[in-house]
């Protein structure tokens, strides 16, 4: 536990720390109201739960830190999605430092509002599914989950992600950085069809889970 509680802290430490750089240091000072905004958001509730996972879900935390991806399809999609996410945030700082864009206030209190309610999806897909990992894998006495958000699409948590992730430039403040983000959602459409293709064939009752639940991420559209 004392192991984990360690991984944990250096985990949430170095990504306050390179979130920190990737807005304040293009932006060229640390009065900027949208990435403070943006931190406090983000990390108090990922503070919250980490600590209740750690309590009651100490596995399930175990699994949410490993990053160690076996498919290399997925390596190319956590790549790509890496340079989009650090994109996203160094242009959103040289918005803020060069004005590129000015957002209403209305739209930004509104990006905040869909960001919290993602990351309470998120929270409840995590409480929902204890076999949640980061990498796509079929673990040990795996079950199908198809209960709550898991009975309207197959993958509430990467419909969480699209929110969270196209709702972050508009709570930086920054157009510019949307933009970029905008086509995030069809990286994850490569994720998803390759995540299936590994447990339709490892995962048992999973086909009959994709005949009772037709909808993979966007409920009536895909």
């Amino acid at each position: 536990m004392l192991k984990l509680a360690g991984q944990a802290t250096i985990k949430f430490f170095s990504g306050l720390l390179l979130i920190g750089l990737l807005l304040f240091w293009p932006a060229g000072t640390i009065r900027y109201a949208g990435a403070w905004r943006l931190i406090v958001l983000l990390f108090v509730p990922m503070l919250i739960v980490g600590i209740v996972l750690m309590k009651k879900a100490p596995e399930l935390l175990r699994k949410r830190l490993n990053d160690k991806e076996g498919e290399s399809e997925q390596k190319m999609v956590i790549a790509l999605s890496s340079l989009e996410f650090i994109a996203c945030f160094v242009l959103a700082g040289f918005d803020f430092r060069f004005g590129w864009t000015q957002l209403p206030g209305w739209v930004i209190a509104a990006a905040c509002a869909v960001f919290l309610v993602a990351y309470g999806l998120y929270a409840e897909v995590m409480r929902e599914n204890a076999y949640l990992s980061r990498t796509v894998e079929v673990q040990e006495n795996q079950k199908v989950i198809s209960t709550g958000l898991y009975g309207i699409v197959r993958h509430p948590m990467y419909f969480a992600v699209v929110l969270l992730f196209w709702a972050m430039p508009f709570v930086l403040g920054s157009l510019t950085a949307f933009l970029v983000m905008l086509p995030f959602p069809l990286l994850l459409v490569k994720r998803i069809r390759n995540e299936e293709s590994v447990l339709e064939e490892g995962l048992s009752g999973y086909l009959e889970y994709e005949k009772k639940v037709k909808y993979r991420l966007i409920p009536f559209i895909w």
